[in-house]
Formats: C-alpha cells, sequence, structure tokens
C-alpha cells in the first residue's frame, strides 16, 4: 500500500512522519526554525525556513525506517493557524509571515467594531474579534506595506505550504473557520464580514475539505520534498484540528488537552454551540459532523521553555525533578499564564503573566511548579466554560510532546478532576496529517475509521481527591488575582 507521510508545519519546528495502513508509526524526523520578533507584540516567520525544513525532516524519516522516497504513497500537511502570508500571481511570497501570536493587527480592529460590533461578529463566525486572526492581519498588510496592497492572495502557512508543492490554492473548512470572514451557518465566505474588513474572496483561496485532494506533487514540490512527483497531497488543516484526529478523537466528551507551545484544549458538538463568555471559539472539524469548540491556546510550553532557559535548567527531565519535589500548591506561589497576552480566564490582549506569592523560602522547584499549575488552571477554566456551554467534557486527552511528563498529566487530571489518557502517538498533529492524506489518497475509507486506530494509549491517570479540593481553592484564588490585575493591564497594542 505504501507509506502514508504526515507534516506538521509548527511554531518552531517541521516534523514529519511515516505510517503504514494501520497508522502504526514507521519513521519520523525533525527540523527547527526561529521565530522572529522584530517588535514587541510582533512574530514573523520566514517562509523559506519552511521550505529549508522540509526535505531533510521527510528524509531523517525515511532513513529512520529504511525506506526510500518512492514508498511514499500519500502526503498531508497541518500545521500552524491564524498565520497570513501575501503571495503574487506565481505564489510566491512578498512578507515575512505574520504568524498566530502576532498581534499588530489588534489596533485595526476599531473599524470593524464600529460597522458590525463585537456580539455580530461572534454570532456570524463563532470567533472573537482578535487581532491575531486571518482577516485583521490581512486587512494591516494591505494597509501598512506595499506587499500586502499587490498581493494577489493571502495564504496560511499550510495553505502556504500546498500550493508550494502542487500549485494548486486551496483552504479547508477549519481553517476558513478562523479567519473572521467565515460563517459557520453559511458553511462560506461571507460579504457582511468580508464588507467590514474591506476585503474582497478573491484574496483567499477556495475553499475544499480538509480531506479531499488537492493535487499532486509537481516538479517544485519533488524538489522541496525528495520524492517523486505525482504523489497525492491533501488539502490539509490547522493542527488545533489535525491533533484531535490525530490522537483519536472523532466522537464528542473527550477534552483534547494539547501540550505543546501553545495549550490548545477543545472538545467536539454536533451544534455551533457560541461561547457566552467568549473565552472558547467555534470552528469546524475535519469531516462533516462536527464542530470544534476550543480555546486556541495560550503560551504553556512556551511559557515553560522560557523559565526553563531563565534558570539555566538542563532540561525538561531536570525541571520536573525540581517541580515535583515541591508540595502541590508551591507553598503558596501563584502563577497567570499570560506571557503574549491572556487568552484564559479571559482573552485580554494588554494581559501579561506574573508570579504572586514570592517569598525568601522560594525557589526554582517553586517556580517550576507554579507555573505549572498557572497552566492547567489555565485548563481548568477552559473545561468550566465548555460544561457551562452543554458540551461534553468526561475526560481528557493529552496530545503532544508535553503528554509524554507524567507530572503534568497528574497535575492536569487533579486540577480539572477529569482522567486523563495519552494519545497513542505524541506527535499527533502530523498523524493527522497522515491520515488525510491517506483518505485523500483512497488508502484509507474515511476519518471515523482511520480515527478508532487511534484510541488512548496507556493506564488511565486518575485524579487525587485531596488534590483536587486543594486546587479547587487555589483556582479561586488564581481568578481573584487576574481580576485584581485588570487595572493594570493595557490595550495589548505594540
Amino acid at each position: 500500500m505504501g507509506l502514508l507521510l504526515g507534516i506538521d508545519l509548527g511554531s518552531q519546528s517541521l516534523k514529519a512522519v511515516l505510517l503504514d495502513e494501520r497508522l502504526a508509526l514507521k519513521g519520523s524526523g525533525r527540523r527547527s526554525y526561529a521565530i522572529d520578533f522584530p517588535r514587541p507584540g510582533w512574530a514573523e516567520q520566514d517562509p523559506r525556513a519552511w521550505e529549508n525544513a522540509l526535505g531533510p525532516a521527510i528524509a531523517d524519516a525515511l532513513a529512520a525506517v529504511g525506506c526510500s522516497p518512492g514508498d511514499v504513497a500519500a502526503l498531508g500537511i497541518a500545521g500552524q493557524l491564524d498565520g497570513c502570508i501575501p503571495v503574487d500571481a506565481k505564489g510566491h511570497f512578498s512578507h515575512p509571515a505574520l504568524i498566530w501570536m502576532d498581534r499588530r493587527a489588534d489596533a485595526s480592529l476599531n473599524r470593524v467594531r464600529h460597522r458590525l460590533g463585537t456580539r455580530r461578529v461572534r454570532t456570524l463566525t463563532g470567533a472573537n474579534l482578535d487581532g491575531t486572526h486571518m482577516a485583521p492581519k490581512m486587512r494591516w498588510l494591505i494597509d501598512e506595506t506595499e506587499a500586502g496592497r499587490r498581493a494577489a492572495l493571502f495564504h496560511q502557512p499550510v495553505t502556504y505550504m500546498v500550493e508550494r508543492l502542487t500549485g494548486v490554492r486551496a483552504i479547508d473548512h477549519g481553517l476558513a473557520s478562523t479567519s473572521l470572514v467565515y460563517g459557520l451557518i453559511e458553511g462560506g465566505w461571507v460579504p457582511e464580514l468580508m464588507a467590514a474588513f474591506d476585503l474582497q474572496p478573491k484574496l483567499l483561496p477556495p475553499l475544499r475539505r480538509s480531506e479531499d485532494r488537492a493535487g499532486r506533487l509537481h516538479a517544485e514540490g519533488a524538489r522541496l520534498t525528495g520524492l517523486p512527483a505525482g504523489i497525492p497531497v491533501a488539502v490539509g488543516t490547522g493542527d488545533d484540528f489535525s491533533t484531535p484526529l490525530g490522537g483519536g478523537v472523532m466522537q464528542p466528551g473527550i477534552v483534547a488537552d494539547v501540550l505543546g507551545t501553545a495549550e490548545v484544549v477543545g472538545a467536539l458538538d454536533r451544534e455551533p454551540r457560541i461561547d457566552p463568555s467568549a473565552l472558547t471559539e467555534t470552528h469546524r472539524y475535519v469531516g462533516d459532523r462536527f464542530h470544534y469548540i476550543e480555546n486556541p491556546g495560550w503560551v504553556s510550553g512556551g511559557a515553560l521553555e522560557w523559565l526553563r532557559a531563565t534558570l539555566g535548567i538542563a532540561d525538561f527531565a531536570s525541571f520536573d525533578r525540581l517541580a515535583a519535589a515541591v508540595p502541590a500548591g508551591a507553598e503558596g506561589l501563584l502563577f497567570l499564564p499570560a506571557l503574549n497576552g491572556a487568552m484564559t480566564p479571559e482573552w485580554i490582549a494588554g494581559a501579561r503573566g506574573c508570579f504572586y506569592g514570592l517569598t525568601p523560602a522560594h525557589g526554582p522547584g517553586h517556580l517550576a511548579r507554579a507555573v505549572l499549575e498557572g497552566n492547567a488552571f489555565g485548563l481548568k477554566d477552559v473545561v468550566m466554560a465548555l460544561r457551562a456551554m452543554g458540551v461534553a467534557a468526561d475526560r481528557l486527552r493529552l496530545l503532544g510532546g508535553g503528554a509524554r511528563s507524567d507530572l503534568w498529566a497528574q497535575i492536569r487530571a487533579d486540577a480539572t478532576g477529569l482522567p486523563a489518557e495519552r494519545a497513542r502517538l505524541a506527535d499527533a498533529s502530523a498523524v493527522g496529517a497522515a491520515i488525510l492524506g491517506g483518505v485523500a489518497a483512497g488508502i484509507l475509507p474515511d476519518l471515523a475509521g482511520a480515527a478508532a486506530l487511534m484510541n488512548a494509549d496507556g493506564p488511565v491517570i486518575e485524579p487525587d481527591p485531596a488534590r483536587h479540593r486543594l486546587y479547587g481553592e487555589l483556582h479561586g484564588r488564581y481568578r481573584q488575582l487576574f481580576q485584581s490585575l485588570k487595572p493594570m493591564y493595557g490595550d495589548g497594542t505594540p
């Protein structure tokens, strides 16, 4: 049958996985790249960094399994969403990608608030009127740069890479539903939203299903990947959706908790429910049956990496040992996970992270424990919001690199009171991309059947009742701290 190749175009690295037709992992590869922060609140990447990482990561995956490029039968791409890249008529980029954490477009939202209002935008799109989304970034690029004014089209990172490999322009409904110009009920671009942002539909790729075949590798795609031309390539989707898919989430009741640079938390529901608290957004999921109701992520793993580097801790195994030596509650130390603006317990772009309760008795282990617990309180915020909406939330499924840590898993189970289980494969976004490629090529029959092969693996981590009670009290203090600091938050404008 050949191998299924999945690519995860992440924020800090590109990952490649090779699966057989039973979705067993055969090999993997990875290449890292940098994020540029030219000004406060700005975050960019050169798309050539993704292209340069692609071939070597695939070569490493093939070498790991001892296969040749001709053994690859299908390719799927998933990755970071909410990016924005202007391209010319031939698909060549003309400005660095404004990636998901870039907030320069926040200041340009006033015109949309005036024309439609925040509530109307949420009713139509299921999303918050926030400058991290694609449409505000398109508007900023057009208003502020020559590249934006001359652009023939704007891509997200995944759709950019698909065009580079196949010459085909396409965007799936999941990525489109994060743009702020896609209507959940209409299932397409909404003229009222386009007019509010002064945009034209021709500036966006045509809509397709994520599991459709976008095209086949052409000559340039073969050069970039090191694979033979002609391999089918799926339309693909954002990592918010490919990761739960790769973790086997195709039914309600499972809260997918993705522990990466950002912590993305969501659950499936058949209805396009809108969160009155605005903590979660509602997006289209892969396939045709479900909507994905999620908080699209706060800087969680990124906060841990920042603290690890700041304190000079050698690695995350050492980080965990330090944190585990400190009792639950970090002896009164609290951390707000808002290093790049708050996404929980509220969306406030101008909020910033902080430690509260420091004393001379606190050391590196307390700081490490407090950051782990603060992020778990953010998870609890989202679980509470999902349940308030009537979305089933019965258990956690931990995905991403952070899911490997026993300590992180136990803290999350204790904070939420929900049993936690791990996905079968940690790099679930790339696995989900491979599944999309397999369905697009006709190797896998459908998404539901493929997801059933990816059921949770290993023992279930049960919450400890005593720690759950303690974390309930501390979560209340965390919320009180957030509210107390509100007068100090700015608007997030760089």
